[in-house]
């Protein structure tokens, strides 16, 4: 009898003990839900946040110069109250167009050996490199530039000055190479091996089945490469300063020193009087570089989107 005595208290609490450890439980989740929404609705908040600010504070520009003289003149003399962008707006498109045809097609070939060609020892061995190179600063890719790249464009070309679009091009290109060559690879080899082995057993050569299987299977994937690599070279600063000459004049040629939207940004916001046209038309090149990156990041998104769809 006295051992049923003890033992009714333990089994009594035990349902309630286990009420706590239920409500305790749904306690927490409810908790973790709410610090994830609340981190990223601080993150849409921040991001919303510098939208506004550089609109608002750019779209101030406006109110003492014309937009059609703000995007279509090459006249950028704040000294003389004359801010046209074209300048800049023509060299960052040049700049990004030029690195692009450099960049694409040995990053997507080099993703193809990676995946396809090479030896399984050497890409164990270059895709940890690769994924080094895309963490170099940038500023160690410009110095090289500087000290390198134009020196030996000089001699190769015979001109007194190296600086340019076609010097911040190669920089940009074996900046950006790692970054599109590794999405690359990843999409190459997320192609199932069933496609790859029915394309031979058909007869198919080898290049008939990269051509005709491999990059039409990966085809999203090495866009969204080519995109974020794009979104890269539009939006780096340090390394374009110290290889384009920084220079506000249209280039009429490749060895011609001419700026860009970030390096004009990055040369002359120091120096800039606060609440002046001058700064404003500043913080308008800033929010056009930030809507463009976004543009190009959601285009990916909706090719993300598409393939999962499809998949």
């Amino acid at each position: 009898m006295s051992k049923m005595i003890t033992t009714l208290p333990s089994s009594a609490s035990a349902p309630r003990r286990l009420t706590l450890r239920k409500l305790r439980l749904r306690m927490e989740h409810r908790s973790f839900r709410l610090l994830c929404a609340a981190s990223a609705i601080l993150v849409c908040g921040v991001l919303l946040a510098m939208l506004f600010f550089m609109f608002r504070t750019g779209v101030l520009t406006f109110r003492d110069v014309s937009w059609q003289e703000f995007f279509f003149s090459a006249e950028w003399e704040p000294e003389n109250e004359k801010y046209g962008a074209l300048v800049f707006i023509a060299g960052t498109f040049a700049v990004t167009g030029l690195t692009l045809l450099f960049a694409v097609p040995v990053s997507v070939l080099a993703a193809l050996f990676l995946a396809e060609l090479a030896p399984q020892r050497l890409s164990r061995i270059m895709r940890p490199i690769l994924d080094l190179l895309v963490g170099i600063p940038s500023v160690v890719y410009g110095y090289i530039g500087l000290t390198l790249l134009i020196p030996a464009l000089r001699t190769i070309t015979g001109s007194g000055l190296g600086d340019g679009i076609l010097a911040a091009s190669i920089v940009l290109a074996v900046m950006v190479l790692p970054t599109i060559t590794r999405i690359s690879d990843d999409a190459i080899r997320a192609v199932p091996r069933k496609y790859v082995q029915g394309s031979y057993a058909l007869g198919a050569t080898r290049f008939q089945t990269v051509s005709g299987v491999l990059f039409p299977a990966a085809g999203r994937g090495i866009m969204q490469a080519v995109i974020l690599g794009m979104a890269r070279a539009i939006g780096e600063t340090m390394a374009v300063v110290m290889v384009i000459g920084n220079t506000p004049q249209l280039a009429d040629s490749l060895l011609t020193p001419t700026s860009v939207l970030t390096s004009n940004i990055v040369m002359q916001l120091p120096n800039v009087p606060f609440d002046s046209t001058w700064n404003n038309a500043l913080y308008m090149m800033g929010f056009l570089l930030l809507a463009i990156s976004l543009l190009m990041i959601a285009v990916v998104r909706m090719l993300q989107q598409k393939g999962e769809k499809q998949g």
